[in-house]
């Protein structure tokens, strides 16, 4: 059993005590407004500025840059989210799920990938990452997939699941252990998502 302990746990016999409470704290939260986000609730961006918050601190640590910003955007996206739910226009109703179809998918797609290759290059000629083309290809597919959140696309569902199966091993291999498993997490709350989402959907057409 102590094996096993160490295995995924031993990087954190070399953090302080403020830095675990911390990145538990973010788990927690980002759990939270995952769970949330999965019920259309309006708690989803709340818990998430929270969480965003206390990661920008724990990947810059990590020397996890494109982790770090994204989760700056995740901040700056969940004000934006949180009025755009909340405040839909005047006189409509509250905004609706869509999907992502045409031309609207091929500029999602292409967003994505012209997001990864400006990334990947900072990264891998400006800082000193270990892994640079991971770290902005994850980065790049969350980008767009919060934004396609905050439109509410079925579609950022997928995003996400694809983004989550990545940062489950990312993270471990950075001694993020609980990260890790948040993403893990994640990704089952993802696929949940995307079902039940698909299903309200239906229900609205």
């Amino acid at each position: 059993m102590g094996s096993w302990i160490d295995f995924f746990f031993e990087p954190y016999y070399s953090y302080s005590t403020l830095d675990i409470w911390l990145e538990a704290l973010a788990v927690l939260f980002g759990l939270a407004s995952v769970w949330y986000a999965k019920r259309e609730h309006i708690w989803v961006y709340p818990t998430g500025l929270i969480s965003t918050g206390i990661y920008v601190y724990i990947c810059l640590m990590a020397g996890l840059y494109g982790d770090m910003g994204i989760n700056g955007y995740y901040f700056a996206m969940s004000i934006y989210g949180w009025y755009r739910w909340t405040r839909p226009g005047e006189g409509a109703p509250i905004l609706p799920i869509t999907r992502l179809r045409g031309r609207e998918a091929m500029l999602s797609l292409g967003l994505l990938l012209a997001f990864f290759g400006v990334l990947a290059w900072v990264l891998t000629s400006y800082t000193d990452s270990t892994v640079p083309l991971i770290d902005a290809f994850t980065t790049s597919i969350f980008f767009v997939g919060m934004l396609e959140m905050a439109r509410k696309k079925l579609e950022h569902w997928i995003y996400w699941i694809i983004g989550d199966i990545i940062s489950v091993p990312l993270y471990f291999y950075k001694g993020l252990t609980l990260t890790s498993f948040q993403y893990l997490v994640f990704l089952g709350i993802a696929i949940a998502g995307y079902i039940s989402w698909r299903k309200s959907l239906s229900v609205e057409r």
